[in-house]
């Protein structure tokens, strides 16, 4: 984040925070999120797992109702539809990292160990202003993902060990080509046929196809896009000749992405969540339309390098390389 962004403000009147106990394998409950946030002056929802709930309704009416702050206790798939009711609405929106993985949480400087310290922005908080992706109309804080990417989020193991099921799954995907045919448009860039597609609120790391890792800033007002290719050899040989990267295509734009398929709906991982989303998906960013609020005193962001599990990743991606070429595996 540039640090240009910051600054502070007063105390919340009204705090609104919606706490997800199942998240990070119960992380909210042993913090003692929502007792805490109650002694700080928040109203408390915890959602009952038995009752499933329709966030945006639950986030509007909180906001109908005199909130003047939203917050979540969660994952990143929580965050994002109360997020995307935030910065409709222009209230701060508050990020309490209580669930497994928590990347925005992450790339916004917060303490993921300890996920109470968040609490205190409540309190003693400052605000800045982050970007907001878009696929259709649905709002994403980290990033949306087709294809194979799509199809690590849809498999039930993924919550809980996503290296392991990157290992497990992606190989196969690729070397088969499966799922439906995808084509990438950006500005005057045309992707077609890609096995996975990776688009996110803000680039990537350019060593980090997986979108495991973090992103430099969160203000940059561009969406990454990550398209990847399992190539047979004259392919290959092709692109090097044009100077092109061997089956990647990275860029950066503050223009409409926009992911057909030859199908009318298709599997998506929002956020680490799986959903389908009517074909063709546009993808959009909002420029600085989310308000965070974030405690005055948190970890500094640390040297981005790369992700837990990249060796992992590599070796997925070699192999893939040699099957598709006709090669097993070594």
């Amino acid at each position: 984040m540039t640090e240009n962004a910051f600054r502070p403000v007063a105390a919340a009147r009204r705090p609104y925070l919606i706490v997800n106990p199942r998240s990070g394998g119960g992380k909210a409950s042993r913090f003692r999120i929502a007792e805490r946030a109650r002694e700080l002056g928040a109203q408390v929802l915890l959602l009952d797992p038995s009752r499933p709930r329709d966030l945006v309704a639950v986030a509007r009416r909180a906001v109908d109702d005199g909130a003047d702050l939203l917050g979540v206790a969660g994952g990143d798939g929580t965050q994002a539809v109360v997020a995307g009711v935030a910065a409709q609405s222009g209230v701060p929106f508050l990020v309490v990292p209580a669930g497994t993985r928590n990347h925005f949480a992450m790339d916004l400087g917060l303490d993921r160990e300890d996920p109470s310290a968040a609490l205190e922005a409540l309190t003693d908080g400052v605000e800045l202003r982050v970007d907001l992706g878009y696929a259709g109309e649905r709002a994403f804080v980290n990033n949306v993902s087709f294809g194979a990417y799509a199809a690590l989020v849809q498999d039930p193991a993924y919550r809980d060990d996503k290296i392991g099921t990157v290992v497990r799954i992606l190989p196969e995907f690729l070397a088969r080509h499966a799922g439906p045919e995808l084509v990438v448009r950006a500005g005057l860039l045309t992707v077609d046929r890609p096995d996975a597609v990776l688009v996110s609120n803000n680039p990537y790391q350019v060593d980090d196809p997986a979108g495991l890792g973090r992103r430099t800033q969160l203000d940059s007002g561009l969406l990454g896009v990550l398209a990847a290719r399992a190539e047979t050899p004259a392919e290959t040989v092709a692109r090097l000749r044009g100077g092109q990267t061997h089956g990647l295509t990275n860029l950066a734009t503050s223009e409409e992405v926009v992911v057909d398929a030859d199908v009318p709906v298709v599997p998506v991982g929002l956020d680490g969540e799986a959903v389908t989303l009517p074909t063709p998906v546009r993808c959009r960013i909002s420029p600085g339309t989310l308000r965070v609020r974030v405690p005055r005193h948190r970890p500094s962001v640390a040297h981005a390098g790369r992700p837990p599990g990249w060796g992992a990743i590599r070796r997925v991606a070699s192999a893939v390389g040699r099957t598709v070429h006709g090669r097993p595996p070594g």
